[in-house]
């Protein structure tokens, strides 16, 4: 009587795309979806409207223009992140998760202020169609960052415990990546959009 091992059966017999990934990118279609629905709004509210300030006029176009900077080298330290968790070095995943995290604290500040600069001149959602549609965008994709900020950190604390070493980890941290480079692409359409045009 020969003994055989049983078949090892793919996690990705049915898509081809591990179970994750495929989650992720769901979840960002769904996420395409709602900011698509807020730009088209924003598109036709604009055209139909009698008048609409420019936004360099009425916004802090140099804090906005210091905050796309801040994002964009903030995918960079994310992809660094994954690419040292790839190579199993980790204390270069924390220097480089941290500095994500960091960064995104450093635009959420940035947003904190001026904020409040609109606030303390009486500007507020209710204002104006124009406000209206700048705090929903820009409120929506604050909490976007909040998201992500929690999704890094979490990150982070699996690594600092044994989850190191689960083969699930480097996955996850393509998926925040994948999260965190969508998060950024809406910033680059918000900030033209309602800062420049």
């Amino acid at each position: 009587m020969s003994a055989h091992a049983p078949a090892v059966q793919s996690p990705y017999e049915n898509t081809g795309v591990p179970d994750g990934k495929l989650a992720i990118w769901l979840f960002l279609a769904s996420e395409v979806m709602l900011f698509g629905t807020l730009f088209t709004s924003y598109i036709v509210l604009r055209t139909a409207a009698a008048s609409w300030p420019r936004g360099w006029d009425v916004l802090n176009v140099p804090l906005a223009t210091f905050n796309t900077f801040i994002l964009i080298a903030s995918s960079v330290t994310i992809v660094m992140a994954h690419a040292k968790a790839a190579a199993r070095d980790k204390k270069g995943f924390m220097l480089n998760m941290g500095l994500t995290v960091l960064m995104a604290f450093v635009f959420l500040v940035v947003k904190y202020f001026e904020y409040s600069s609109k606030f303390a001149h009486g500007h507020y959602p209710s204002t104006s169609i124009f406000y209206g549609i700048y705090f929903t965008t820009t409120g929506l994709h604050g909490i976007h960052i909040l998201g992500g900020i929690a999704w890094n950190l979490g990150l982070m604390w699996w690594a600092n415990r044994d989850g190191w070493d689960d083969r699930l980890f480097i996955g996850r941290v393509e998926y925040a990546g994948l999260y965190w480079h969508f998060v950024d692409v809406v910033w680059i359409f918000l900030f033209p959009a309602l800062y420049l045009l």
